[in-house]
């Protein structure tokens, strides 16, 4: 048979008297993690929302069409199954 073995979590006081610490290292391994972020410039900033804008007005061309004729056939095809 196997044996299973336990490992016990700390008990509540020490979680307690070491969660200070634990945000502490949390701050720290925040900050060092934000210095190797690489920024993009105000240029690449512009660029990329430009793009993102005219996507969205393309997209929204796109769904107005195809609701419109879909739309459109859809009460076509009421008209004709209630006559």
């Amino acid at each position: 048979m196997a044996t299973t073995e336990t490992t016990t979590s700390p008990s509540f006081p020490q979680r307690v008297t070491s969660w200070p610490a634990r945000v502490k290292d949390y701050f720290a391994d925040l900050q060092q993690e934000m210095r190797r972020v690489t920024w993009p410039t105000s240029k690449q900033v512009r660029a990329t929302t430009g793009v993102v804008i005219a996507t969205v007005f393309a997209f929204a061309a796109y769904f107005f069409v195809v609701d419109y004729f879909i739309g459109k056939g859809v009460n076509k095809l009421y008209e004709v199954l209630t006559k």
